[in-house]
């Protein structure tokens, strides 16, 4: 079992270096969140976890989409109490698995891994998609597929439903296919480690921002934008050799021309400030 830090970061770093058709979506999620709690057990999680897997095994949901995505809803939502907290949305717990499983709630994509994870289990298609602001998954069956919101007590998100939520929370007035585009299991997780981060950079918490940077990079260590960002935040901390390091990696990934030639002009920025 691992804990302590450096041995919940080794395996993390494991699982990032899996394929991503093969990384445990809710290992990871669980691993990123005991960094916050090193010496605590992780085992009473990982069979809570087994636990909303068995109870959805034992519903024998079948091979079509409904049914399939009902057990889920009815299980997790019904069975454990899962819901969205609207209460207090910003709070950092909520998109701590560790946290989320003790509170019963959290952020849209939190209990989304808790979908994935449960529906996976069983040799279903589950994805979460890239809605913008509010976390969906879709559940697929030999029949089609069904979107469900996992924030609502995995209420099933039918197009109307799906553009009320675009135009609340987005502005935008048309659904599109960039909307319902499945995430592999790495976006997933950084999405979940992102709104840590964001919260961290809004409340002026740099080293929050730059542990959550690192972690995303455990996870998917060829994610060019956060070695972007890891450069930029170090450099605020006063950690010139880091930012160098993160910003050179990062022109190395990187892919568009222009980011590229606005990092170089950063590189060459910050190691003046070595001489």
């Amino acid at each position: 079992m691992a804990t302590g830090t450096e041995a919940i970061e080794t395996a993390l770093k494991a699982l990032g270096a899996v394929p991503d058709d093969q990384l445990d979506i809710a290992e990871a999620a669980l691993l990123m969140a005991a960094l916050d709690r090193p010496m605590a057990d992780i085992g009473p999680y990982r069979r809570h976890l087994n636990d909303v897997v068995g109870a959805v095994t034992k519903e024998e949901a079948g091979a079509e989409a409904a049914p399939r995505a009902l057990t889920l809803a009815s299980v997790i939502a019904g069975e454990y109490g899962y819901r969205g907290d609207n209460e207090t949305y910003e709070d950092p717990a909520n998109a701590d698995l560790m946290r989320v499983i003790e509170r019963r709630m959290g952020l849209p994509v939190a209990l989304g891994i808790l979908y994935i994870h449960a529906g996976r289990a069983q040799g279903w298609r589950v994805d979460g998609l890239d809605f913008p602001g509010h976390f969906l998954i879709r559940v697929e069956g030999e029949d089609g597929s069904l979107v469900l919101d996992p924030f609502h007590m995995g209420r099933i998100a039918d197009p109307p439903i799906m553009n009320e939520l675009l135009r609340r929370i987005s502005g935008e007035q048309e659904l599109r296919p960039e909307h319902v585009r499945p995430m592999r299991a790495r976006e997933v997780l950084l999405r979940l480690a992102n709104n840590i981060k964001a919260r961290a950079w809004k409340g002026g918490d740099v080293d929050r921002a730059a542990t959550m940077l690192e972690r995303m990079l455990m996870v998917a260590p060829d994610f060019a934008p956060a070695w972007r960002e890891l450069g930029m935040v170090e450099e605020k901390r006063g950690r010139i050799r880091q930012s160098i390091i993160a910003t050179e990696r990062f022109l190395v990934l990187s892919g568009s021309e222009g980011a590229s030639l606005e990092a170089q002009a950063f590189l060459h920025h910050i190691r003046r400030q070595l001489n």
